[in-house]
């Protein structure tokens, strides 16, 4: 696997591979209570965006320092409309 994200679907699932030459890892994502409005092909991105967005409410100062011990941040950003996509 080269190194960096790459996704891949399968029937079913989607795997989200996440590598460079110190850490590997895989992020199964499936069909789930929360995911059953979106579209098979965009589960991954809907599933990431839900947890992250979740995780950040949780407001738990431990999830605050892993995240910046890991120089990850999120942000919940506005839908964009069909009206603003035309």
């Amino acid at each position: 696997m080269p190194h960096g994200v790459t996704v891949k679907e399968d029937v079913g699932s989607t795997r989200v591979e996440i590598q460079c030459a110190h850490q590997s890892g895989l992020i199964y994502v499936v069909p789930a209570e929360a995911s059953w409005v979106c579209q098979p092909e965009h589960i991954h991105a809907h599933a990431l965006a839900g947890f992250f967005r979740e995780l950040m409410e949780l407001t738990d100062p431990r999830i605050t320092e892993l995240m910046q011990r890991w120089g990850m941040y999120y942000r919940s950003r506005p839908l964009d409309t069909q009206e603003e996509q035309a």
